[in-house]
């Protein structure tokens, strides 16, 4: 499997998913991956769940301190995050230059409700890193993950590696998987309701910091929640017909917001295209994917939802 992983790619962009069962084929995949950037002198990311960061790192010894090491369960725990925050955030530093990434967005904790927004950053990859000197390649634990995620894993990436060796995906449809998940979100049946417009800002903010503080939010988190509030009304209010419905609601594990206006999101990357200094506008849905802890979404011609997780 090392040296399928290891070898040559004459295309810009390269997505691979990497197949894998246990410790050994995981390390014979990811390994050789890394060693083969730094002897390029390449800089080389690494962003999985701790469990496996914890592997690489054993295994890769002092050249460990030549990567870039994240904990994807805390980077990416929104994967909505995952390509602004991580693979932009570190692709971007490299202009020039080619680069590697190792990332793992899909463990088999992941919930049900982190899966979909999962796929569809996989998904999204593809577009947005279209040209880009970049390799970014995705494992999965093929002996843990659910069939469907592999059957979604081999519709994402164009390349597939496992113990056999590399081929191309003939199930390859990226833009098929982001329709496909961009589904309808369950009314929820114990929620608080405001109709909200550009008046009812201080409204809403104070119906979110009473929920927040009823569900035993911290004080930052209580902020944070206000702040994505007010953000997601006022997207509403700019580009969402000016008006919206704001619900707020608590589960065991989260409470949550969202916002359902009459407008619709064109752009499949709104929200994860990182913002350029001095911008003063349009970072609202990606300062909602950096403090969430989970952003899912549908849109269509009917109006967009915006529903943000916060973890209790």
């Amino acid at each position: 499997m090392s040296a399928v992983a290891d070898a040559p790619d004459a295309e810009c962009f390269v997505h691979p998913a990497l197949f894998y069962r246990g410790a050994e084929e995981y390390l014979a995949g990811t390994v050789p991956f890394v060693l083969a950037g730094l002897a390029a002198e390449e800089p080389v990311a690494v962003a999985v769940p701790e469990d496996n960061l914890v592997l690489l790192r054993a295994e890769l010894g002092p050249d460990a301190e030549r990567v870039r090491l994240l904990d994807m369960g805390i980077a990416g725990r929104n994967p909505g995050r995952i390509i602004p925050g991580v693979l932009r955030a570190f692709a971007d530093a490299y202009a020039g230059q080619r680069v590697r990434i190792i990332g793992e967005p899909i463990w088999p904790s992941r919930t049900d409700q982190e899966y979909p927004a999962c796929v569809q950053h996989e998904a999204l990859i593809n577009l947005a890193f279209a040209g880009r000197d970049l390799t970014i390649l995705c494992p999965y634990d093929i002996e843990n993950l659910a069939p469907a995620a592999l059957a979604d894993a081999e519709a994402t990436h164009p390349l597939l590696i496992d113990g056999t060796g590399r081929r191309i995906s003939t199930a390859y449809d990226p833009e098929q998987v982001i329709t496909d998940y961009n589904r309808p979100l369950p009314r929820p049946l114990d929620a608080t309701e405001l109709a909200v417009d550009a008046t009812s800002l201080a409204q809403a903010r104070a119906l979110a910091r009473t929920h927040a503080d009823r569900a035993g939010l911290s004080d930052d988190q209580a902020a944070d929640m206000q702040l994505v509030v007010t953000e997601l009304i006022t997207n509403s209010v700019d580009h969402g017909g000016g008006s919206g419905r704001l619900r707020i609601w608590t589960t065991d594990r989260h409470l949550v917001c969202e916002v359902h206006d009459h407008g619709t999101l064109t752009d499949p990357l709104a929200g994860r295209h990182p913002a350029t200094p001095g911008q003063p506008r349009n970072r609202g849905l990606l300062l909602v994917n950096h403090m969430a802890d989970l952003v899912r979404l549908h849109t269509d011609v009917h109006g967009t939802t915006m529903r943000v997780h916060f973890e209790l």
